[in-house]
């Protein structure tokens, strides 16, 4: 978060570092808030817990879940057995891809020479953006979400880094091609020409050891790369006459 909480709700997910081991519990630091909590033996794991140093370790790192906040003491219990591992596993992927986008947001800060002003702008930013990454992935995305900024250098020099730093997103589909033809004379010279062709098309073929050739196409998005190995189908289908074909993949299959 750009403007963090002071502390955290119940039910959040968080990433926490063990700091001081106890025999009934361990003490914990969020790294997110830069706050202490307990984690109570019961909350490490499901079962009964003989010698807690088998299951925990100081120094260790890992995502718990906020079972209690006593927001006048400012006392917090989490959990690590109520964070399911598909929780944890997406906490961690958004806890990563925070930290980048806030490393990209100091070097703008550097680059800019804005640091004196880095209250002032993180305030200003902070009215616009609930998070560095939703900042990042606006700014990637061409949203301009620092229209009417008033900290112009801090502003192009972090458009900057983000187009810099962050590459699109490619899929890449493949699939298998048997292409056979009776032309005894001819054929094999057809079957390049018409390979040829469907990699001008923008879909890579790599030979598999004939009658068998792999088809691989790469876009910014699965429908897209889709779309290339349909185009690749309909030069096959201009063909049918004289060249017999079959392209699968884990999805089914089209003939011709």
């Amino acid at each position: 978060m750009i403007l963090p909480k002071e502390l955290p709700d119940t039910g959040e997910l968080v990433i926490v570092k063990v700091n001081k081991i106890m025999p009934h519990g361990a003490y914990c630091t969020l790294q997110e808030y830069n706050i202490d909590a307990y984690l109570p033996i019961s909350e490490i794991a499901s079962g009964w817990i003989k010698n807690i140093h088998e299951f925990i370790k100081e120094g260790q790192k890992d995502v718990a879940k906020v079972i209690f906040v006593d927001r006048t003491k400012r006392a917090i219990d989490i959990s690590f057995k109520k964070a399911t591992s598909g929780e944890r596993k997406n906490k961690i992927t958004e806890y990563n891809l925070e930290k980048r986008a806030e490393g990209m947001f100091e070097k703008a800060l550097a680059s800019s020479k804005t640091e004196q002003r880095k209250a002032e702008i993180i305030r200003e930013v902070a009215q616009k953006e609930h998070t560095y990454n939703d900042l990042v992935n606006d700014i990637f995305e061409n949203k301009d979400p620092l229209s009417g900024m008033k900290e112009k250098e801090f502003k192009q020099a972090l458009y900057d880094l983000v187009f810099k730093t962050i590459k699109p997103k490619r899929y890449t589909v493949s699939y298998t091609a048997e292409l056979t033809t009776t032309d005894t004379k001819g054929g094999i010279g057809l079957i390049r020409e018409v390979l040829s062709e469907i990699e001008e098309k923008g879909v890579a073929v790599l030979y598999l050891g004939a009658p068998h050739y792999r088809l691989t196409a790469e876009d910014e998005s699965y429908p897209k790369a889709e779309d290339k190995i349909k185009v690749a189908q309909s030069v096959l289908e201009k063909y049918n006459k004289r060249i017999a074909f079959e392209i699968k993949s884990n999805k089914g299959a089209a003939s011709g």
